[in-house]
């Protein structure tokens, strides 16, 4: 078989595996009170069920790599956010609706364009130890403040749920270069060894925030990590390891455009997401019940000579003096 089509294969498998994945942490989330600690999730094995989907899909994304290019391989990684949009509105027994589709195809339309300007060699430069150092410090006070109490938590969540898995990824190319560059250097030191403790570290708090994310739905909180995570391996790769966004200033623009088409998708799936995946303008013209019809109370005086005649009044009118 042909390794191009093969890289598009595994490619699909995995963004299904983590599809799968997202949905499952997000029934996950909806059956679990909010106090819930660490200790007690990782003690059920639908949170397992869910680890090992996320594995999967990391795997078969490695595989793939193997036998495509990156230009390649990562945009159909967006393709996660398609197949989890239909999936978790089957698995909340609802049909998926047009908002919903707009922003995914927005989403995934921005994400293209961001991925299309992305360098395509391979890479070669590493994180020395004071700039993984570096990252990783940002990396936390980022998510600190995005962790803080306050609006739309979920969303923020996801926002740092991205920015950790993006984070872990970069780390992870500089710990995939530094092992198998045949230089000569030693194949452990403290750098690769600091490195390895901080994938590990910011990919199971990017686990464990887009669980917390996922309490409140899946379309927009999972839109938000598609965004933020390879916008934040890019800023890394851009700021760190010398890569450069190919076309010059039409790739910058490229960029702009992306960057206001996803964000435009993901406000739509947060809508939608606020009104159970209803569209919002069909919710307001749908009809509602119909208004009960006022009732009719009968006053009377008692029976007396010259009695006046009885008065009907609408209930809660009381009569003119």
């Amino acid at each position: 078989m042909n390794a191009t089509l093969i890289a598009v294969a595994l490619s699909l498998v995995s963004a299904g595996a983590y599809a799968a994945a997202a949905v499952a942490q997000s029934r996950l989330a909806g059956r679990t009170e909010p106090s819930t600690g660490v200790l007690r999730l990782l003690g059920r094995g639908a949170w397992w069920s869910a680890v090992g989907l996320n594995a999967g899909g990391a795997l078969l994304h490695v595989a793939a790599l193997n036998y495509g290019p990156l230009t390649l391989v990562q945009p159909l990684g967006a393709l996660t956010l398609v197949a989890a949009v239909p999936l978790g509105a089957r698995a909340a027994g609802r049909r998926v609706g047009r908002t919903e589709w707009r922003g995914t195809a927005l989403t995934l339309l921005g994400l293209g364009a961001l991925l299309l300007t992305a360098g395509g060699s391979a890479p070669h430069e590493t994180l020395t130890l004071p700039e993984a150092l570096g990252v990783g410090a940002a990396t936390m006070a980022v998510v600190a403040g995005l962790s803080r109490p306050g609006a739309r938590p979920g969303l923020r969540h996801a926002a740092a749920s991205g920015i950790t898995s993006g984070v872990a990824s970069a780390l992870t190319q500089t710990l995939t270069v530094a092992v198998t560059d045949h230089s000569g250097g030693p194949l452990f030191s403290w750098r690769l060894l600091t490195v390895a403790l901080l994938v590990s570290a910011f990919a199971m708090g990017g686990l464990l925030l887009s669980q917390t994310a996922y309490r409140g739905g899946l379309g927009a909180p999972l839109a938000v990590v598609t965004l933020a995570n390879p916008v934040a391996a890019a800023a890394i790769g851009l700021a760190l390891l010398g890569e450069r966004l190919q076309g010059g200033p039409v790739s910058l623009v490229l960029a702009l455009v992306g960057t206001a088409a996803a964000v435009r998708g993901v406000i739509l799936l947060s809508r939608a997401q606020a009104h159970g995946g209803t569209d919002p303008g069909e919710a307001a013209a749908a009809p509602g019940p119909p208004d009960p019809a006022p009732s009719r109370v009968v006053i009377g005086s008692p029976r007396r000579a010259a009695a006046p005649e009885p008065v009907a009044v609408r209930a809660g009118v009381g009569p003119h003096p």
